[in-house]
């Protein structure tokens, strides 16, 4: 397998840890998406919407890191990523929607971008938006969490599950923000619980090569 992607792209550290929890190899090949690399022709015929992650296998191109990972547990079920019980499928699958839905696409690379250059919003202006919608989607996550019972040392249970592959790169991209985290206390324990795994820990953005 080889994997295209940056490394401060939540999407490809989201994928970086699944990869990692499963156990499988890959081969990193790296796209900055600030000096645009993205949009070069090569890449572009890879991923025709010019983001990252894009995953190969075989012939096989992937892309959008919600089918990624839903392709790596069909295909490499061990360890599961997502409970058996289809109610507690869906609770995981909520709590990573809360992060892969609301969150993430409001306050992305291309988002803030826009936000500061074609609105022409200040760098000020621009955290102020960017922390609103963090805010707003933690204090969503933090209740889903806190109370219960299926809360367990990681979002759902004692063991990893797609719900933590999405929070956690969320609240290292809320920490580079400077994103007041204290108001999360439940959503932080299960974060430092993730992050005592060899996993999630190698697959953060300052440990890849290509980190600037």
């Amino acid at each position: 397998m080889k994997l295209f992607g940056y490394y401060r792209s939540s999407a490809t550290f989201r994928v970086r840890i699944a990869l990692a929890l499963k156990g499988l190899d890959y081969e990193a090949t790296y796209v900055h998406l600030r000096k645009g690399e993205q949009f070069a022709p090569d890449y572009a015929a890879i991923n025709p919407q010019r983001q990252v992650p894009s995953l190969l296998d075989g012939d096989a191109v992937l892309v959008q890191s919600p089918a990624i990972l839903e392709y790596l547990e069909e295909v490499h079920p061990d360890p599961p990523l997502l409970p058996l019980a289809p109610l507690a499928r869906a609770r995981v699958r909520a709590i990573a929607m809360a992060v892969g839905c609301d969150i993430h696409p409001l306050n992305n690379l291309r988002a803030l971008k826009y936000v500061t250059g074609e609105l022409g919003c200040s760098e000020d202006a621009m955290k102020a938006w960017y922390n609103h919608w963090v805010e707003i989607g933690f204090e969503g996550i933090e209740a889903m969490l806190a109370g219960d019972p299926a809360t367990g040392r990681f979002c759902h249970g004692d063991t990893p599950t797609l719900a933590d592959v999405y929070l956690v790169p969320q609240v290292f991209n809320a920490m580079r923000f400077d994103v007041p985290l204290d108001p999360y206390p439940t959503l932080m324990t299960i974060f430092e619980t993730c992050m005592r795994l060899d996993a999630f820990d190698k697959s953060q953005p300052m440990k890849q090569p290509d980190a600037e």
